[in-house]
């Protein structure tokens, strides 16, 4: 397609961003809602974006992930940020669940200076990550790891999570759609997921802004089986009603 120098702009922000709102992008490109709509229905005419209602996202799978090494750099920044915040609420000496995904790998990270953590991970990232700090006690899962992305799924993973009651687990999810389910594309690593948030006294969900109105196939959660919510920008319509609704906590890390 022959593109003006907007549309690729405002194409490359949402591929950037991953889901994006109308009046967002209006204020972006500093233009009207009225251009930002018209070039939206361009672009997605061409398949290059997806509409959804007050936004745009870029054209998904429902039924694969996009790879590691991308998902790894996909919105880097906003993973840190949240990574910081969660950090800044875990307490020393408390126990912890870190199932699979890259921005439990950036929470790992941003948990090297606590004491006193007992943390059980389906991730071998993760692992590898907080075996560096010596005081935090780093318990593996056992099952199958799958070669991608080191995730350990399967039923013996399910097992093991089930003889643990954890104070906190912070999870990841590919995906949450308007009607405030939480989805993902593979459904033994949903089990495992599903398995972690009944083993927990509290479930923070750890999700960056491209994860709303991303459509998976696989159902792992209720917004209400969660008691937080932590990411990177102001969720869009109509997930603040139902976070309200859910009696979610809702905590922003904003750039400063």
């Amino acid at each position: 397609m022959n593109s003006n120098p907007r549309q690729l702009k405002l194409l490359n922000t949402v591929r950037a961003r991953g889901s994006v709102t109308v009046e967002q992008l209006a204020d972006m490109l500093e233009v009207t809602l009225q251009t930002v709509r018209r070039d939206v229905q361009r672009l997605a005419d061409e398949g290059l974006l997806t509409r959804f209602h007050g936004g745009v996202r870029v054209p998904s799978s429902t039924i694969q992930n996009i790879g590691y090494q991308q998902r790894e750099s996909l919105h880097a920044e906003g993973k840190a940020r949240i990574a910081r915040a969660v950090a800044a609420r875990v307490p020393n000496d408390c126990s912890l669940i870190l199932n699979i995904g890259t921005t439990t790998e950036a929470i790992a990270k941003a948990l090297m200076h606590h004491a006193g953590l007992r943390v059980i991970t389906n991730n071998l990232n993760v692992a590898a990550i907080l075996s560096g700090n010596p005081n935090c006690e780093v318990i593996v899962a056992g099952g199958s790891v799958r070669p991608r992305d080191r995730a350990i799924v399967g039923e013996a993973t399910v097992d093991f999570i089930r003889q643990f009651k954890v104070d906190i687990a912070v999870i990841g999810v590919s995906g949450i759609e308007a009607d405030g389910t939480l989805r993902d594309f593979d459904l033994r690593e949903v089990k495992v997921a599903q398995t972690i948030i009944a083993q927990a006294r509290e479930v923070w969900l750890a999700a960056d802004a491209s994860k709303f109105n991303r459509p998976a196939m696989v159902e792992l959660a209720k917004l209400s089986q969660i008691d937080c919510l932590y990411t990177d920008a102001d969720p869009p319509a109509p997930f603040p009603e139902l976070l309200e609704q859910a009696q979610v906590r809702c905590e922003i890390a904003r750039e400063h």
